[in-house]
């Protein structure tokens, strides 16, 4: 089906074809012709991204008589990010359209402008309800000519407390009106909704209710709670392009992350309900024309966030409405590209995650987070491709090559190689190289061992980095009254002019385990295999970290009765 083919006023067919639209989305196949009827309420669900501001823009001003400046139309939105992306959309489908007038109605913005604007006359108003219940109960807004009302995301204006206001500004419009709801999601509270407020709906779906887009990816990553922000980091730094938002819980957690993550050296900056407009403006600025890579931002705040081409959404919360989660992850994958929903938990949360699987239909797969070595190569090779594919202008960099070979002469080819490599890439080895890898609660990421070494830590080449500890068993306990001083005055005296790093020192019964810097640790055995304590000869032996636990009481093996 073509657009043309839709009983549309002339001059809304030319703005459409000049927006390049050709064919309409299924919710928009369905719904515009209904709503064209103007006889049922309708109930509009589809996933985010889907094009249902076009589903009850197109109808509405259609149906606009020009010749009346009065209020015919309102959209009342949660947020006032939303309410400026549904004006901005509304004013481009009407750009041909002669005389029409509509006004963006929000908080946050001084009232005198929006006063004018409502007193020269407004076809259509787009609206937050607190902002608009104001202008009602002041005389400025009357609403007793509506025939048009849609509410947009309803849910989310419940949940932020707008039932009130939605009862007056309903109580203020006549009985006659058409009432549309459109949603990405039908909770409870949505039904609850169309019960209250519209009379006998009908019901129109673009795909099944509350089911995920065939075009995400979903993941689930399981973390210690200590271990959640390391593990956005890896997930960052494994995604060299990541261009994504990050969904916290509180607005007080979202500051916290983003500063975090700022502080780190990311180019990120927070989204909440605690900034000022003109604060809230200045960052979506910089996340439209990517100056940020990440945005962190609550739910209700990034309602309204027109971002195209977004990479990754990651939940570093889990939402409290579990329906949520399919609206953020709709940001990502849109207009037919591959998007990444990524989840990061801890193991009290995992019930939340088979509830999620069963309300959008798809199975959310448990991934390791990513090692240090896995992220090094993708920085590597993202570095690479940066090079290969940048654009070289001769005319630009021709008069400095003589300078540049004359400077280079000296460095072989393979030495450039290296040299350019460690200069933007030393960071992330350096990081990563001492950083010890993040293991999941369940232990699902043991298959790892033959990248790890027995300390957790990444293994990049043949030798393990320095400062890293192995186990060593030494054959006497707290039966021979041993002290951990003691031990140390053992390795001292043993290592000679060495200074040998030790680690942790669990003494047991009959033996203790000391955990020494692995390019140490054959050294000292063999230099303590030779010596006694308080009259006994030593027995000392390397041992596997997973069974370095002393012999004796209190976990370690027992003794036989009778003995």
């Amino acid at each position: 089906m073509k657009f043309e083919e839709f009983p549309l006023r002339e001059e809304i067919q030319q703005a459409i074809q000049a927006m390049g639209f050709e064919s309409p989305t299924p919710i928009q196949e369905k719904t515009i012709p209904l709503i064209l009827e103007g006889e049922r309420d309708i109930i509009g669900l589809a996933e985010t991204g889907s094009g249902k501001t076009a589903s009850f823009g197109l109808p509405m001003l259609n149906m606009i008589d020009l010749e009346k400046r009065e209020i015919q139309g309102l959209i009342l939105s949660p947020t006032r990010e939303l309410c400026q992306q549904i004006c901005r959309e509304m004013e481009r489908f009407a750009s041909r359209m002669q005389g029409i007038r509509i006004t963006p109605i929000y908080g946050g913005a001084p009232f005198p402008p929006q006063k004018r604007a409502l007193k020269a006359g407004s076809h259509i108003i787009v609206a937050t309800p607190g902002r608009l219940l104001d202008l009602i109960k002041q005389g400025e807004a009357r609403l007793e000519t509506l025939r048009f009302l849609v509410l947009d995301e309803a849910d989310i204006m419940l949940n932020m407390g707008f039932k009130d206001e939605l009862d007056a500004i309903l109580e203020a419009a006549p009985e006659d009106r058409l009432n549309l709801l459109f949603s990405a999601t039908m909770p409870p509270e949505v039904a609850r909704i169309a019960d209250n407020y519209m009379k006998d709906p009908q019901e129109v779906a673009a795909g099944e209710k509350n089911k995920a887009s065939a075009n995400v990816e979903h993941s689930c990553y399981m973390v210690h709670a200590k271990d959640k922000f390391k593990a956005l980091k890896r997930l960052v730094d494994s995604h060299p392009g990541i261009y994504g938002i990050v969904f916290c819980r509180t607005r007080a957690g979202c500051q916290t992350i983003a500063d975090k993550m700022i502080k780190e050296g990311y180019p990120t900056d927070a989204l909440h309900g605690d900034l000022s407009q003109n604060q809230r403006e200045y960052v979506m600025k910089k996340f439209r024309d990517r100056s940020l890579q990440l945005l962190v931002a609550t739910d209700i705040a990034a309602r309204g966030l027109d971002v195209s081409d977004l990479t990754h959404v990651i939940h570093y919360d889990l939402p409290d409405e579990i329906e949520v989660y399919n609206h953020r992850s709709g940001r990502t994958g849109r207009a037919g590209k591959q998007g990444r929903s990524y989840a990061i938990i801890h193991m009290k949360e995992k019930y939340r995650i088979r509830k999620i699987e069963r309300i959008i239909g798809r199975s959310i797969e448990y991934r390791n987070v990513p090692t240090g070595d896995e992220i090094c190569r993708a920085q590597l090779l993202n570095l690479i491709d940066r090079v290969t594919g940048v654009d070289v202008d001769e005319s630009q960099i021709s008069p400095f090559m003589d300078v540049i070979e004359d400077k280079l002469s000296t460095v072989s080819r393979e030495e450039l190689i290296h040299r350019f490599v460690s200069l933007e890439f030393n960071r992330f080895l350096d990081y990563y190289g001492k950083e010890r890898d993040i293991l999941s609660p369940s232990g699902q990421n043991r298959d790892r061992g033959d990248r790890r070494d027995r300390d957790g830590r990444n293994d990049f080449s043949q030798n393990r980095f320095e400062g890293d500890f192995i186990p060593l068993s030494i054959s006497v306990g707290k039966r021979d009254k041993i002290m951990p001083q003691e031990i140390i005055g053992l390795v001292n005296k043993n290592g000679g002019k060495r200074k040998i790093p030790l680690g942790k020192i669990l003494i047991g019964p009959s033996s203790s385990i000391v955990n020494v810097a692995a390019d140490e640790v054959e050294f000292l055995a063999s230099r303590l295999n030779r010596q006694t304590f308080r009259g006994r000869r030593l027995k000392v032996s390397i041992v596997n970290k997973s069974q370095a636990k002393p012999s004796g009481k209190k976990g370690y093996p027992k003794k036989k009765k009778g003995k």
